[in-house]
């Protein structure tokens, strides 16, 4: 009788393959500053690819439809797998309009998002850690506001500068989480 080998730790398996870490780290920071170089570009490459889920999703809901016709919600799943289908075909076949309809979506969940915050800073105040909420409060309301009044020149950059900073910080926090498990390693 065998005993099960010892799960490997996430530690451990970082330390194995720091350099795999290190590498997907520095493509995500060149893909996140080229996504930042060229926003228009990437603002429609995020619009394109929103448009193509929803289509697929919408194809998907419709097949779905018909292999369960006995169900009751039969024609609410067709209508909204052709809500979805014909949505998103409409912002694949003309995706500047779908960047603009995004944009003011992003701005409105940003300045909602930041009022929100704010008021529970406020609520929470006399806990530790309370002013960091209220900062990011305060920049998720400066950053709405600043794509809503820049509107409709935002939808030009904002998708794709937001896209670019995500991918930039996760390539970061990737490179970051490699050379601290090689430095743990050479220990």
């Amino acid at each position: 009788m065998t005993t099960p080998a010892a799960p490997v730790s996430v530690t451990d398996t970082v330390r194995a393959k720091w350099g795999w870490f290190l590498a997907l780290g520095i493509a995500l920071v060149i893909g996140g500053g080229l996504m930042i170089a060229l926003p228009l570009a990437s603002s429609i490459a995020v619009t394109l690819v929103i448009a193509m889920v929803f289509a697929v999703a919408g194809v998907l809901q419709i097949w779905h439809a018909f292999s369960v016709k006995a169900w009751s919600g039969f024609l609410w799943s067709i209508a909204t797998g052709l809500i979805a289908l014909i949505g998103g075909a409409a912002v694949y076949f003309n995706p500047l309009v779908g960047t603009f309809t995004l944009t003011l979506v992003v701005a409105g969940i940003l300045l909602a998002q930041g009022i929100t915050q704010i008021l529970l800073a406020l609520k929470v105040r006399p806990h530790d850690g309370w002013g960091w909420l209220l900062v990011a409060g305060v920049i998720s309301l400066a950053a709405g506001l600043c794509i809503w009044f820049e509107f409709p020149s935002s939808a030009l950059w904002a998708l794709g500068l937001m896209g670019g900073i995500a991918v930039l910080m996760n390539g970061w926090s990737y490179i970051a989480i490699a050379l601290a498990a090689r430095r743990l390693s050479s220990i």
